[in-house]
Parts: structure tokens; sequence; C-alpha cells
């Protein structure tokens, strides 16, 4: 599973649309801001030339002149951001892409965690669970988040236990062991 470009409670979980950061506080006093990325692929998202899109929509869309690492941080300068105080006005704004513009995953065991939000999951014999909700990350592996009768059930993102992704269906077959979705 890939867990770059992420949706969710974020304002950017619109149709079509992905997060892939947010801006954070002015970095100086030339304009640049500490970007927190919401994408695996940092060095993609923020290339020279990219136009993000953002939400609220009146703050973009913004076009990176320059990103860089700073101590371990993002660092970006966007065109028409040239002092402080307009680092300052964009600080907490959400940049968001085209769920389109995504480059394809060649894994047929790998998605994007926003293909996976709001599927249907079905057991193996056809009894529907409720929509997948949300993808979590652990050190463990991947957990989806299912609306299981109005309660939120974690099912570990297994081949065993998920043995079925069919996004052309909208469908997530779930197989589990007894007595999971009772915990």
């Amino acid at each position: 599973m890939n867990d770059a470009d992420k949706l969710g409670s974020d304002p950017s979980s619109a149709e079509g649309v992905v997060a892939v950061g947010r801006v954070g506080k002015a970095h100086g006093i030339r304009g640049a801001v500490f970007v927190q990325p919401w994408t695996d692929a940092p060095e993609e998202r923020f290339v020279p030339g990219a136009t993000l899109r953002t939400e609220p929509a009146e703050a973009g869309p913004l076009t990176v002149l320059q990103a860089r690492d700073h101590s371990g941080k993002l660092v970006v300068e966007f065109a028409g951001i040239s002092d402080r105080n307009s680092a300052e006005a964009i600080r907490g704004t959400v940049l968001v892409m085209a769920a389109t513009d995504r480059p394809p995953i060649d894994d047929p065991d790998e998605f994007y965690d926003t293909d996976l939000i709001g599927l249907s999951a079905v057991t193996a014999d056809g009894v529907v669970l409720g929509p997948v909700t949300d993808v979590l990350h652990s050190p463990g592996g991947s957990v989806l988040a299912l609306d299981y009768s109005g309660r939120e059930v974690l099912i570990p993102f297994r081949k065993q236990l998920v043995p079925v992704v069919d996004l052309g269906a909208g469908v997530v077959t779930i197989d589990p062991p007894e007595g999971l979705l009772e915990l």
C-alpha cells in the first residue's frame, strides 16, 4: 500500500483531488515557508514549476519556485510570495492536486490510500460490512478502518484478511477470522 497523498477529514477531500501538504510557518524574511508534506514523494510534488491548487481556493494556485531540505524539514518558495507577511498569510493552506495527476502504481497489490477510502467492505460470502473510512499506517503494517454498524473496526491490510480489492467495482473483500469484527 502506498501512503502517499491523503484525503479524509481534510478540506481537500472533494471528489477528484488529493491533499499533498499543508503550508506551515514562514522561514526567514523572503517568503519561504515550511511545508508539511502529506505525500511519500515530496521530491516529485514540489519541483520547480509545479502548480498546486489550494484549500481555501482563494489562497492559490501556488507555483513552486524552489524546494529544499532544511534540517529535515521541507522549505518551499512559491511565486508571488516574496516576504514574511505574504508567507504568513498562506499559513495553514492545504495544497492539493488532481487525483488523476498521480503516477500510476505498477504493483497490483499497492494502492493509494485515497483509492481505498470509500470502498464498500463486504465479507467473502457477500455480507456488507460498511465503508472503508480510513487507512492507518503503523510499524506493524497498514490497517483499514471500517464503519461497521456505526462503530469503527480495524482490519489489518494483509492478503489473507483482505484477499480482493476491486477499485472498479468499488468493493474490498474482507475474510476476517472469527471474532475480529466483535473486537
